[in-house]
């Protein structure tokens, strides 16, 4: 029986490239789009065919409508919230417009292939309720990037009751780990880890005491995975095809960099600065549907994550300077 045949959008990326990683390890095909603007060539998997293009162009959507894909994870997106809010429109070009570009490949030429989408649950739930947020709670996003992924979310709603398409959406807490960028959601781990092998201050903004759900990526990964062959209940509403991704814990900014100095066995100080307008005060998520349905856990603690994270930001420094 031939292997079944995966597109990971965005798969030179952080997060795509380890969901890559997982897909080729459990015997799928797997075919990597990215652009290359924020993804690395380093990431891509040798066993993976490699496609450069932008998600919003016509060259994409024929990757898509020729491709016979079993599954596609849709990864590829502006991540940096900041930026998304500097410049809605742009945010919106790529994270609404170049989804809407693949889903119309999709529907006009591939209308089996089931779509993991890889949405955010730091940013959606906003900080009205308190924590750990559930799928249904009231979505109330603070910042143009989660607006963006929520109206993606509410457009599959659309393509799988309208279109039949099998659509899932993986709402991630804060993704940190090995080949971390600086400017998606969980990015201060990875300035952290750069600031202590520069023996730099850490900078930490407003008292430390705001707390996020970090979840390692390689977790997050794995839930890609289970996402793409799991049997789902019908996609008939908006959060019936949803699952929070996280640990369902908060954790603090200074507990992270706290974790980190033990890591790098650091005494560099913690220096803080001015809150930042609109941030999240409190952030985690409740996992438990993810756990029931698509029989996903995350077996990474906080501080073997870090560590691992940690470890890997040093072997990459040590191998540009040797």
């Amino acid at each position: 029986m031939a292997n079944k045949n995966a597109l990971v959008t965005g798969g030179a990326g952080f997060i795509g490239s380890h969901v890559a990683d997982r897909l080729l390890a459990a015997g799928y095909d797997v075919t990597i789009l990215d652009n290359l603007s924020s993804g690395r060539r380093e990431n891509l998997p040798a066993a993976a065919r490699f496609v450069e293009a932008d998600i919003t162009t016509p060259e994409a959507a024929a990757v898509v409508r020729e491709g016979g894909f079993d599954v596609m994870c849709h990864l590829a997106a502006q991540i940096d919230v900041r930026r998304s809010m500097d410049d809605p429109a742009f945010d919106a070009r790529i994270n609404i417009i170049g989804t809407l570009n693949l889903m119309e490949a999709i529907r006009t030429a591939s209308p089996k292939t089931r779509v993991v989408f890889s949405s955010t649950g730091g940013a959606l739930y906003g900080d009205f309720e308190p924590p750990p947020s559930a799928e249904r709670l009231a979505k109330d996003p603070e910042a143009p990037y989660g607006i963006a992924k929520l109206a993606v979310e509410y457009y599959l709603a659309y393509y799988g009751r309208v279109h039949g398409i099998d659509t899932v959406a993986l709402r991630y807490g804060n993704v940190y780990g090995p080949r971390q960028d600086p400017h998606g959601e969980a990015g201060v781990v990875a300035i952290f880890c750069n600031r202590l092998l520069d023996t730099r201050a850490l900078t930490v903004f407003g008292d430390g005491t705001q707390t996020r759900d970090y979840v390692y990526a390689g977790d997050v990964a794995a839930a890609n995975v289970l996402a793409a062959g799991a049997t789902l209940p019908p996609a008939a509403r908006l959060d019936a095809r949803a699952f929070n991704i996280g640990t369902g814990v908060e954790t603090s900014v200074n507990t992270v960099a706290g974790s980190l100095q033990r890591a790098a066995g650091s005494t560099t100080p913690i220096e803080y600065a001015p809150a930042r307008a609109g941030e999240l005060l409190r952030s985690a998520l409740d996992t438990r549907k993810a756990h029931e349905v698509l029989g996903w856990s995350p077996s990474v603690s906080i501080d073997d994550g870090l560590a691992e994270t940690f470890r890997w930001f040093a072997a990459r420094r040590a191998g540009a300077t040797a």
